[in-house]
């Protein structure tokens, strides 16, 4: 609707911002992969304190919206199962630099986690494997044993710690998808085709 509503203004505009408080993983896959020439297509993600009137601080540094790019993520064939299963590698993201203006190129250390799904079905993200890239220290762990009310195996939660996923074997819809949560909360997602 907002293509065909671009459509009709003159003179037609060069960009649409689509802006919303969260993206349905299909809604956004749908703005990334549209192509059409001579418009640039772009998501805004909006601050949750929009919500509420007069909770915020009004200061030049609040952000209200942060522009969303998609993860720079790869996937490879794992050679230790003869190449019958996948690993998915995250390398980083770009997002706009709202004090300087420009977009700045991130690596993996603004990523606070990130979550794959190995069988995306092209309509909802179920996560199979979920990645923190902070470094569990002993007092890190003794706080999600406390939340958790469970004893954690130190060795199963460093399995999950990193910028590499474990192995898997390609779904039946043989997509996967990797969503990055960075450090200030934006969302950001990347739909991956398995050979």
């Amino acid at each position: 609707m907002a293509i065909e509503d671009a459509n009709s203004i003159v003179p037609k505009p060069s960009i649409i911002i689509f802006a919303a408080f969260q993206f349905d993983p299909e809604a956004s896959k749908d703005i990334d992969e549209t192509n059409w020439p001579g418009m640039t297509l772009l998501k805004a993600q909006m601050n949750s304190d929009l919500l509420t009137d007069d909770l915020r601080k009004k200061r030049a540094s609040n952000e209200s919206f942060w522009l969303i790019g998609q993860p720079d993520v790869r996937v490879e064939k794992d050679p230790n199962s003869n190449n019958k299963e996948y690993r998915i590698s995250v390398h980083g993201f770009d997002y706009f630099n709202m004090e300087t203006e420009e977009i700045d190129s991130g690596n993996s250390e603004k990523i606070a986690m990130w979550m794959l799904d190995t069988d995306y079905d092209g309509r909802s993200l179920f996560p199979r494997q979920v990645f923190f890239l902070t470094d569990r220290g002993e007092k890190d762990l003794k706080r999600l044993e406390k939340n958790l009310k469970a004893d954690i195996d130190p060795s199963l939660i460093n399995a999950y710690v990193g910028t590499k996923s474990l192995p898997f074997k390609a779904g039946e819809h043989r997509r996967a998808a990797v969503k990055i949560i960075d450090d200030r909360g934006i969302e950001s997602l990347k739909i991956l085709e398995l050979e």
